[in-house]
């Protein structure tokens, strides 16, 4: 598939048929997002897979998601056969640039005008969706609720210095699964890029 294709296909998909993802499709969203632009080439990220009926179950109970309470959104994605969770270590940054090549001589948050451990890993994350639409599947980032963190910490044993920056649910997209709910009835917006000055727009 053309890039520009994958692209403007890609989707957040909310819900999923029951065939299973080949194994070898995960590899290769893995593979790609490994090569995400990473500051210092400092890699500090993971990825935590998912692939097991008995696992992504555990995911959606200790991530909040009581398989007794039912909403439209919860109904779709927990019909995803792969959930990955992509996961930043501020830890790796802090070491990295404190090595000799860098000039820095200490690990100070403080020099960090921007968190490139969320900002990198967040790039890495959506390497991992645009896999899933060139592999024709579907894909969709969200948000672990912050409350449950610590829970879904204990269920998979997740070190202290990784942090989860959301989830990816993987699938084959369903009949049914158009967009819904509010997003879908907003426009996509074109006045967002400006050149030069701020408030000389660029069109779409």
């Amino acid at each position: 598939m053309e890039f520009r294709e994958v692209v403007r296909r890609r989707r957040m998909v909310r819900r999923y048929s029951d065939a299973p993802v080949d194994p070898a499709v995960v590899d290769r969203m893995l593979a790609h997002a490994q090569r995400a632009p990473n500051a210092g080439f400092s890699q500090g990220w993971a990825f935590l897979v998912l692939d097991t009926a008995a696992d992504v179950a555990r995911f959606w109970e200790c991530t909040g998601a009581d398989p007794d309470t039912h909403n439209a959104w919860l109904d779709g994605v927990r019909t995803a056969p792969v959930v990955i969770v992509p996961l930043a270590s501020k830890d790796a940054y802090l070491e990295r640039y404190a090595e000799p090549d860098k000039g820095w001589t200490d690990r100070s948050e403080d020099r960090w005008a921007v968190p490139y451990w969320w900002v990198d890993t967040g790039m890495a994350a959506l390497l991992v969706l645009q896999t899933a639409v060139d592999e024709g599947l579907g894909a969709c980032f969200f948000g672990i609720p912050g409350e449950h963190v610590d829970s879904f910490r204990a269920a998979f044993g997740i070190p202290d210095d990784h942090a989860p920056v959301g989830a990816v649910t993987v699938g084959h997209r369903a009949a049914d699964a158009g967009a819904r709910g509010s997003a879908a009835r907003r426009e996509r917006r074109t006045n967002l890029v400006h050149r030069g000055r701020w408030g000389t727009t660029v069109g779409p």
